[in-house]
C-alpha cells in the first residue's frame, strides 16, 4: 500500500516512540552462562492492548495470566518474558510465579501488578528460577531505555532454538504526519496453527480502542502466523500481542473505510508477515521454505485443508529435502486431506512449470521441476478447478538435523 515503508530486520520496537526495552541475562536455564533470557518491554503511557493464544488446551500459566488480564480491559503498561523455561505443565506454584513476575515488574515499574503481562517460552514441566528471574527483573527495569541496542537485546532474549532475533518496522505516512507499528518475534520449532511455538510483540504509537486492535490483530495473523507450518506441532506458550499506547495523539477512528483505519491495518498485516516469513526461514534445521498455493477450491476450508496436508506431510516434506520433485506425494496427500477433489480436473505445478494437468502429468518438463526444487525456495501451485476459494501457506522441508535436534533435550 502507498505510503507504507517496511523496514526489514530494524531495532524493532524502540522504533516506537514512547516505548522502552531491555534484554538481560540471568540464567534460567540454569547453565552458568550469559545468555540474553529475560526481555522487558515498557511504555511510558498506558496502552491499549489486546492478544491471541495458543488454542491447545494445555496452556502455560503465563497465557492463562495474560488472558485474565486483558479480558478485565485494563490498560497495559508493559511485558515481562523469559526464554528458556516454558512455565507450563507447572501447576499451582506455576500460576504463582506468573503472578510474581508481573508483580515483581510492576512494583519495580511504580504501575499495578495487572499493568504487567507476563510471557515464557523454553522447556516444559519444569519450575521457574524465581530468586534468578527476580534478580533479572530489577537488573531490567535499571537498564530499560529507547535504545536501539536495549531493543536489540530485548529481541535476543526471547530465543531459543532461533538461530537470529526478529525485527521489523513499519512506518506510516498519512495526512503529512508519520506513525509506527513494530514488531519483534521468536520460533523455530513446534511451529503449526493455531499458532506457533512463538512469541511476537507488537506495538503502535496510534491511539487505537481495543475493538479495533482486536479486529486488526485477528486479520493480521490469518494469513500470517496463523498460515505457517514447520512441523506441524502446536505449543502451549503461543502468544501475539498489540500494544497501542497513543503516543502520537492520533486516533483510529472506527471507520474501516477511513485512510488511517486502511493504512494501520495494511501495516499490522506486513509486519505479522514479514515476522512470520523470519520464523519459517528459521525452521529447526531446515533446508527450504516452500510456499504452498491451493486455488481453485469449493471453500476456504478446503483449500487450507489441502495445503496443511500437503505441507505438514513427512512424505512430502521428505521429498523437499532431498530436492526430489515428487508430485505424487502432493496429489496424494490432496487427496485424503477431506476436501471435495475431482483427480481429472487438478493442476499442480512448480513454480509455473506443469507437473499435472487436468490430472495428467507432464513428465516433459522434468529436468525442469528438478532445477526448480534445488532452490532454497520455491512455490508449489495446486488448482482444484472446482470453485473460487484459495489458501498459502508457508511450509518446510524435514531433515535428519530436525531428528537429531529434537530427539533429547
Amino acid at each position: 500500500m502507498k505510503d507504507l515503508c517496511l523496514i526489514d530486520n530494524s531495532a524493532g520496537l524502540s522504533d516506537v516512540p514512547g516505548f522502552e526495552l531491555a534484554g538481560v541475562s540471568c540464567d534460567v536455564r540454569n547453565k552458568g552462562d550469559d545468555r540474553l533470557d529475560l526481555a522487558l518491554i515498557f511504555s511510558h503511557s498506558p496502552c491499549k492492548a489486546v492478544g491471541v493464544f495458543t488454542l491447545n488446551k494445555v496452556k502455560a500459566a503465563p497465557v492463562r495470566l495474560c488472558e485474565k488480564y486483558l479480558r478485565t480491559g485494563g490498560e497495559i503498561k508493559g511485558i515481562i518474558a523469559n526464554s528458556g523455561n516454558a512455565n507450563a505443565c507447572t501447576g499451582k506454584e506455576g500460576m504463582e510465579n506468573a503472578s510474581a513476575m508481573a508483580k515483581e515488574t510492576a512494583l519495580a515499574c511504580g504501575v499495578e501488578q495487572e499493568n504487567i503481562l507476563v510471557c515464557s517460552t523454553g522447556r516444559i514441566g519444569e519450575q521457574l528460577p524465581m530468586d534468578k528471574i527476580k534478580a533479572g527483573i530489577l537488573s531490567a527495569v535499571q537498564q530499560k531505555n529507547s535504545s536501539d541496542e536495549q531493543s536489540l537485546k530485548a529481541a535476543n532474549a526471547i530465543l531459543t532454538s532461533d538461530t537470529y532475533s526478529k525485527t521489523v518496522t513499519v512506518q506510516v505516512s498519512c495526512n503529512g504526519k508519520k506513525y509506527t507499528v513494530a514488531g519483534m518475534a521468536k520460533g523455530a520449532g513446534m511451529i503449526e496453527p493455531n499458532m506457533a511455538t512463538m512469541l511476537a510483540f507488537l506495538a503502535t504509537d496510534l491511539d487505537v480502542s481495543t475493538e479495533i486492535l482486536d479486529k486488526v490483530l485477528r486479520k493480521g495473523i490469518k494469513g500470517s502466523f496463523n498460515a505457517i507450518t514447520i512441523d506441524g506441532d502446536m505449543s502451549t506458550n503461543d502468544t501475539v500481542v498489540l500494544l497501542a499506547n497513543g503516543d502520537s495523539g492520533q486516533l483510529v477512528e472506527d471507520d474501516p473505510k477511513s485512510e488511517l483505519y486502511q493504512k494501520f491495518e495494511a501495516a499490522v498485516e506486513m509486519v505479522c508477515q514479514s515476522l512470520a516469513e523470519k520464523i519459517v526461514s528459521d525452521g529447526e534445521k531446515i533446508t527450504k521454505v516452500v510456499e504452498l498455493n491451493v486455488s481453485g477450491a469449493a471453500s476456504p476450508a478446503d483449500a487450507e485443508k489441502v495445503a496443511r496436508a500437503i505441507g505438514n506431510s513427512l512424505l512430502v516434506k521428505s521429498s523437499w529435502y532431498g530436492e526430489d520433485p515428487n508430485w505424487g506425494r502432493l496429489a496424494h496427500a490432496a487427496g485424503y486431506a477431506g476436501a471435495d477433489l475431482i483427480e481429472e480436473k487438478l493442476d499442480i505445478s512448480y513454480n509455473e512449470i506443469p507437473a499435472l494437468v487436468g490430472g495428467m502429468p507432464r513428465p516433459e518438463y522434468k529436468t525442469k521441476w528438478k532445477e526448480i526444487v534445488r532452490a532454497k525456495r520455491f512455490t508449489i501451485s495446486l488448482n482444484l478447478n472446482i470453485g473460487g476459494d484459495t489458501f498459502r501457506l508457508l511450509a518446510t522441508d524435514l531433515t535428519e538435523g530436525y531428528v537429531n535436534f529434537n530427539k533429547s533435550e
